[in-house]
């Protein structure tokens, strides 16, 4: 069975690439075009060599790195002060052609520009405190340099709480005073004996002390001057910044293209030292997608003497050791995704827990199916729906070149079809209900896009086994009393955990059966101990709950059940039990057999574990109720808001200049509810969809210990790969 998956899991989107370990080596004078044939197919993520081994040792840089490093730094300084400009791919011929050129002339001159702007900005603060603390001593009416700096005389010069007090406190010295605002600024001049008893007084009087500016002459013509440089100083500031903008507007893409070929040369120039050589040959090692063996190995046989490729197979259960692992911990190759075109965004909710552990199941095409349901469950809005892909479309306008930009684009319109797919079966509008219970809105106008509906609203509606009522409109805020499907939602809603984490479970089994589990277990046994006990606790507690909980409603709806019924209801919670009770024995045997935890404590500790399950099912409520509080939040706007505003507009004739105004307040107040209400849709049922994901469904299964698959070369941001 492993071999057939790995000779084609590389055509099933749920698994991730095949991988194999290439160890190439030549003549140390092919060391260079080998990295460069490497660059150029992308196709290696490399194993950094040790040193380990005292033949070989680490391969030295080429003679431009340090050159390179200098000028990459100089760059990456001017790209930081300048934004990217458009996202268009560029000539690498031009670009380079540009960094041979007066490039380099053009940017030292930006940052010694830059170093200009930061040395006036600075200048201006200095300005800023001096003016500052001239306005405050202004008032005394004294020259600058006669403030301080005597040497029988103590000075104190600063704002009090009491004039008085601090007019007592010079006694036979000399007593200056004047308000600045609502200060009182103060100069006390004393003889140097008298300091103490003057600085006592002072404190007591609230005394605050002011920096007092080092310079000569009246405080007018200082501040004169202090305008005067400052003036000069704000003109130099504005041609700087003139001339950034100038700079950046014929400059910016140059710059950041040429930023990215130095950055490849860069590496280029250093990746000897990832490579393992001695006087005469060099060894290179890593790994690569299996897939392009073929095409690796022909592109290397110019330049390697060997090249050796082995796929890599999983020794099973040699992922990581365990009590009873007597396993070598087996080195695993990084985790390449299937190329994806629809799917792809969802690679960035994997990518936030971590890839897959190798030859696991990897949950991102599972992922664009189940996200945007949960998500358009919770958020189940046309309006809002139609905003969030518009916002994701703007992003894909802008992303150009931009990988991240693009899938988030891409991400935001797939959430944005769920909410819009799940606002048209709830028959809701910016909080709106379409067929609404209690009265006609603006909303009512698009039931045209609806077949007819009966009384109850239901232009469809059936009834099906265990209790699932579904209906189209599906009317999630009204309860049943009022002709509504709140209470099936809610049931809806836990059926559907029951689903997911069953899907999750089955994984898990498949994957334990296959691989093992991390502690030197593997095989059927290991898998039906630790995923098939939960999965027999899963259904056996599913239908325990059901009989326990439909079987005194059925007895009290009807006058006389059906026998038949009752007593099927009663085997399938007696079955149920029996289940649950088999799956706790599995899962105290579990416990021990395969984690050594002492056999006396999985007497108490397997009931609890399984108690577990009921938290992790009910948990999906939450796609009920994250929705409806979201609903009730941009109701109560309409309802506040919306409403007197369309009773205003109704009888517009009659108008008030007051009326007008309410209008205006309630149409921004109504906006402001609605972008709010979208803004709190988009956050939070996303926490809650990818908590539901993560939490309560990975958690079955994932093993997120996989490292990326980062293969050396070039991937093309603004430049062209050459």
């Amino acid at each position: 069975m492993n071999s057939l998956y790995y000779g084609e899991s590389h055509m099933s989107q749920i698994h991730t690439r095949q991988m194999g370990r290439l160890v190439a080596a030549g003549t140390l004078n092919q060391l260079d075009a080998t990295i460069q044939t490497l660059a150029r197919l992308r196709a290696l993520h490399m194993i950094d060599y040790d040193g380990s081994d005292g033949d070989l040792s680490l391969g030295t840089p080429s003679s431009e790195a340090d050159q390179l490093s200098r000028d990459v730094n100089k760059l990456r300084a001017a790209a930081s002060l300048v934004s990217s400009g458009s996202n268009k791919e560029a000539s690498a011929p031009e670009t380079r052609a540009a960094l041979s050129g007066d490039l380099h002339e053009r940017v030292d001159t930006l940052l010694a520009e830059n170093d200009r702007r930061s040395e006036i900005e600075s200048k201006l603060v200095s300005l800023s405190e001096e003016s500052t603390a001239l306005q405050m001593v202004a008032p005394l009416k004294t020259d600058l340099d006669l403030l301080d700096g005597f040497e029988s005389l103590t000075t104190f010069v600063g704002t009090v709480r009491d004039a008085a007090a601090a007019r007592g406190a010079a006694k036979e010295g000399l007593f200056l005073s004047g308000n600045a605002g609502k200060k009182t600024v103060v100069g006390v001049f004393v003889r140097n004996e008298d300091a103490k008893e003057a600085q006592s007084a002072l404190e007591a009087a609230g005394f605050s002390a002011l920096p007092i500016p080092e310079c000569e002459g009246s405080v007018s013509s200082r501040m004169e001057e202090i305008d005067s440089e400052r003036a000069s100083l704000i003109e130099e500031q504005v041609t700087l910044e003139n001339n950034a903008t100038s700079w950046q507007e014929a400059n910016a893409d140059v710059l950041h293209s040429g930023l990215e070929l130095l950055e490849r040369d860069q590496e280029l120039a250093t990746a000897p030292v990832r490579a393992a050589v001695t006087a005469h040959a060099f060894v290179i090692d890593g790994w690569i997608e299996m897939a392009r063996a073929d095409e690796i190995s022909a592109s290397l046989q110019g330049q390697c003497t060997v090249v050796d490729i082995e796929p890599f197979k999983i020794q099973p259960g040699g992922g990581s050791h365990g009590h009873n692992d007597h396993h070598h911990h087996q080195e695993m190759p990084p985790i390449a995704f299937q190329d994806r075109t629809a799917s792809k965004p969802m690679e960035l909710l994997t990518d936030a827990v971590g890839r897959p552990a190798y030859g696991r199941i990897d949950p991102t095409l599972f992922m664009f199916i189940t996200y945007p349901i949960f998500f358009g469950m919770m958020l189940g809005d046309m309006a809002y729906g139609m905003v969030t892909m518009g916002l994701g479309w703007m992003l894909l306008r802008k992303a150009g070149t931009n990988e991240m930009l693009e899938m988030g684009g891409k991400f935001l319109i797939y959430i944005g079809l769920g909410t819009f797919v799940f606002g048209y079966i709830y028959a809701e509008i910016a909080g709106f209900e379409i067929f609404s219970h209690k009265h006609h809105t603006w909303a009512s106008s698009l039931d045209i896009f609806y077949p007819a509906v009966d009384y109850h609203g239901h232009a469809w509606h059936t009834s099906l086994p265990f209790g699932i009522e579904l209906a189209f409109p599906f009317h999630r805020v009204t309860d049943v009393a009022h002709h509504g499907n709140l209470e099936h939602l809610i049931l809806l809603t836990i059926y559907l955990g029951v689903a997911h984490v069953f899907i999750g479970l089955i994984v898990g089994f498949r994957d334990i059966w296959l691989h093992g589990n991390g502690h030197g277990d593997e095989g059927f046994v290991c898998a039906l101990f630790e995923k098939g006990s939960w999965i027999i606790l899963l259904f056996g507690g599913f239908l325990a709950a059901y009989a326990f909980l439909s079987k005194p409603a059925y007895e009290e709806r009807w006058v006389s059940p059906d026998p038949a019924y009752l007593d099927l209801l009663s085997t399938m919670m007696t079955v149920g039990g029996i289940m649950i009770v088999i799956a706790v024995v599995m899962i105290m045997w579990m416990l021990y057999r395969y984690h050594g935890v002492p056999f006396p404590i999985n007497i108490g500790l397997g009931p609890i574990e399984a108690v577990g399950m009921m938290p992790t099912v009910i948990s999906y409520v939450r796609l009920f109720a994250v929705g409806v509080v979201g609903v009730k939040i941009a109701e109560t706007g309409n309802t506040m808001l919306f409403e007197p505003l369309a009773h205003i507009l109704e009888d517009l004739s009659h108008a008030s200049a007051m009326d007008y105004l309410s209008m205006v307040v309630l149409l921004i107040g109504w906006l402001a509810v609605q972008i709010f209400a979208w803004g709190l849709g988009v956050f939070s049922p996303n926490i809650h969809a990818a908590r539901l994901h993560f939490v309560e469904w990975m958690r079955q299964f994932y093993d997120a210990s996989g490292e990326a698959f980062k293969p050396f070369g070039f991937k093309a941001r603004r430049v062209e790969v050459e």
